[in-house]
């Protein structure tokens, strides 16, 4: 397999983009903070879709990774997302460029990137042509990282095989959702379009809203308040955590829980640990089920291979087992938007409009009154016609 991290004849320079720089090693710690306009530098091996559309929608004017963007480990999408937005990728320039201050004004010119006249990191541009022939190099290593997810999933089953079967160390919550529907959000692959899709069943059967970390937040854009906020707490707002939402925090398997001093902090009464192994998305389908949730809806979640490698940890694996032991209540809303997006055409609707007045004129004529009535706004409109024609002439 060829490097993805070598620099190919193929790669067209950058146009030069001059911003503010903002530095983190957290892709979406930095998102909270980077304005348009700004010089995103990340340390992100493999970006994935869910960081690729955050960065996106910051508009920034080119994003730096010290990190290989595409490893060659699996065919991840978030380079892909970031050149189709038209935003520039300068890949893998090496671990130093974290040291660039926050703030200093800098630019992106070929493939290096500046501060004022002095260049601070040299690396790849990432090209159309190049990111697909290096997505090709990844697929060719998929086999090797699906062995490794498998092996995976039998350490997670042996580890919490307690937990998946018989509900063993499931908090307990004052929220009631046996024989209720459950909505468990996390901001993940399309959840504003399939929150939008959502809104009737919202309205009619008045589900119990769960948000995952920063899908808590998802729901309070989308004019809704969680009932429950489950997760580490790292990526939730303090807004909607001191909304009024019971609180679940992901503790290790140890029993240590980092965000629950954070909620403390912020004076969330009655907040609950639950420690696990798992995902935060997993255990929010764990405790649904577990507190007798008729139906599970899940929005952002991941749902396919491939998205269980782009979450880019090992232990996405539990949510394989998760789906497994959810079973027939699980339903799925990823791509309920992507199926009824078509819009009913511009000109169908003209000719149901016309065909509607026309339908009108018709059944007035046949009534004495509706005779009456055309032969009033006849005359009224040869009143106005006459009218236009004296002022135009």
């Amino acid at each position: 397999m060829k490097s993805p991290l070598r620099r190919r004849d193929n790669a067209k320079p950058a146009a030069q983009t001059i911003g503010t720089v903002r530095v983190d090693s957290r892709t979406k710690n930095l998102t909270k903070r980077l304005r348009p306009g700004d010089l995103a530098i990340i340390n992100h091996r493999d970006i994935d879709q869910v960081s690729a559309e955050a960065l996106v929608a910051c508009r920034p004017c080119a994003v730096v990774n010290a990190a290989p963007s595409i490893s060659g480990r699996y065919p991840n999408l978030g380079p892909r997302i970031l050149i189709d937005a038209g935003i520039p990728l300068l890949d893998h320039v090496g671990a130093g460029v974290m040291a660039v201050a926050e703030g200093e004004l800098a630019h992106v010119e070929a493939d290096q990137l500046f501060l004022g006249d002095e260049p601070v990191a040299t690396g790849t541009v990432l090209t159309a042509e190049l990111i697909e022939d290096l997505m090709d190099e990844a697929r060719a290593g998929l086999s090797v990282q699906m062995e490794a997810f498998a092996d995976n999933t039998m350490t997670y089953l042996r580890e919490e095989r307690d937990l998946l079967l018989n509900g063993v160390g499931v908090p307990d919550v004052r929220t009631d959702m046996d024989g209720r529907a459950v909505l468990v959000v996390v901001r993940g692959y399309h959840y504003k379009e399939d929150l939008q899709m959502l809104r009737p069943f919202i309205r009619d059967r008045k589900p119990v809203l769960i948000g995952v970390d920063g899908g808590a937040d998802a729901l309070v854009e989308a004019g809704y308040r969680p009932d429950l906020i489950v997760g580490d707490m790292d990526s939730v707002s303090d807004a909607t955590l001191a909304s009024g939402a019971e609180v679940v925090v992901h503790a290790y398997r140890d029993g240590r829980a980092p965000g629950m001093q954070r909620v403390e902090e912020l004076g969330v009464e009655n907040a609950v640990a639950f420690p696990a192994t798992g995902t935060s998305e997993d255990i929010a389908m764990l405790l649904a089920d577990d507190l007798g949730a008729e139906l599970i809806v899940a929005v952002g979640t991941h749902a396919t291979l491939v998205e269980f490698l782009d979450k880019g940890r090992a232990g996405m694996a539990s949510t394989f087992l998760t789906r497994l032991r959810v079973g027939g209540k699980l339903v799925d809303a990823k791509g309920v938007s992507q199926l009824y997006r078509n819009s009913v055409p511009t000109w169908s609707l003209f000719m149901l409009v016309v065909a509607g007045l026309f339908a009108l004129v018709v059944a007035l004529s046949v009534t004495q009154a509706g005779s009456a009535m055309l032969q009033v706004m006849g005359a009224r409109w040869d009143d106005l016609w006459s009218w236009l024609v004296g002022v135009v002439t």
